[in-house]
């Protein structure tokens, strides 16, 4: 099997950093994209930055500037790191990942818990 764990999250002051981290691990034979969603109380889950195995990045219009996605392939691990941050930016946040299983699946979402992020004076 396949999960994903999110670490990083916490309560932060406006205009601070926080920097999350997404660990695949299990029966993986490859990791296509990896991305971050945000989704806040009363709000749809709303895409935040992706990128692909060969480091290719996008970031959502509202976090560009000041959000950052990376990843380690060696580490399957996704990072997204948050300057600047606003209290609009409170939101649990999620890390999904397209993975092949070394059983030779097709691609398949696979997403992790979730780290809450409070951005509050």
């Amino acid at each position: 099997q396949v999960q994903l764990v999110e670490s990083g999250g916490g309560l932060v002051q406006p205009g601070g950093s926080l920097r999350l981290s997404c660990a695949a691990s299990g029966s993986i034979f490859s990791i296509y994209v990896m991305s971050w969603y945000r989704q806040a109380p009363g709000k749809q889950r709303e895409s935040v930055a992706r990128i692909t195995s060969g480091g290719s990045t996008n970031l959502a219009d509202s976090v560009k500037g000041r959000f950052t996605i990376s990843r380690d392939n060696a580490k399957n691990t996704v990072y997204l790191q948050m300057n600047s941050l606003k209290p609009e930016d409170t939101a649990v946040y999620y890390c999904k990942a397209a993975i092949v299983d070394r059983l030779g699946h097709a691609p398949y979402d696979y997403w992790g818990q979730g780290t809450q992020v409070t951005v509050s004076s």
